[in-house]
């Protein structure tokens, strides 16, 4: 049974057409050689990005808790204007990171090209810039235990990002192999049916 998706129509084609812009090479007859597809495999799924988003989604209730914790520790040391980033910065990875790692799993384990571009831009636009805001930046005042934390959710993070980029790419030629080869036993049908009628006339 699929998994309800909480993407909107507009956003799926949208991030749908960013993909395939993004990883097919689109070649016509006055190209060259003519591209060859090879055939599909059983399953497009990447079984080390579902490894690590199965380890992130395990990790990131610790990560909560003790991001939590240092935050009421030194909240009180903080500038105010620092106190309102490193508390909004806190919530906005605490909520994306629910929806990123679901996108996550419906994207590679259903196959699903826009879910997986919205784990990936999630990922590499809201998640990124803010660890690393929390882990460079001089200001926050970044206890011991912080800095392990992030540390490890980073390493998770480039480690997904690397391995959804790579998944999106095997998904999208896949599938555009999969539609051209469609696309031409259709053709090739029709041609077929034409020709059997202009005999039988």
């Amino acid at each position: 049974m699929a998994a309800h998706t909480p993407l909107p129509p507009n956003l799926r084609w949208g991030l749908a057409a960013f993909s395939g812009s993004l990883f097919i090479n689109n070649k016509t007859r006055d190209s060259g050689a003519a591209p060859t597809y090879p055939p599909a495999p059983a399953a497009l799924a990447s079984l080390p990005l579902q490894m690590m988003l199965y380890f992130n989604a395990c990790y990131f209730p610790a990560w909560c808790l003790a991001e939590g914790l240092m935050l009421q520790l030194k909240y009180h040391l903080l500038p105010w204007h620092y106190q309102f980033l490193v508390v909004a910065a806190f919530l906005i990875l605490s909520l994306a990171e629910g929806s990123r790692l679901y996108l996550g799993y419906v994207g590679n384990l259903q196959e699903k090209v826009p879910e997986l571009a919205g784990f990936l831009l999630l990922s590499f636009l809201i998640q990124l810039p803010l660890l690393l805001f929390l882990l460079t930046d001089g200001h926050v005042l970044r206890l011991p235990l912080e800095t392990a934390v992030h540390s490890l959710l980073l390493a998770f993070l480039l480690a997904e990002i690397a391995a959804a980029f790579l998944a999106l790419r095997t998904m999208t030629r896949q599938l555009a192999a999969q539609f051209h080869l469609r696309q031409f036993e259709e053709h090739r049908g029709g041609w077929g049916r034409g020709n059997a009628a202009g005999s039988l006339q």
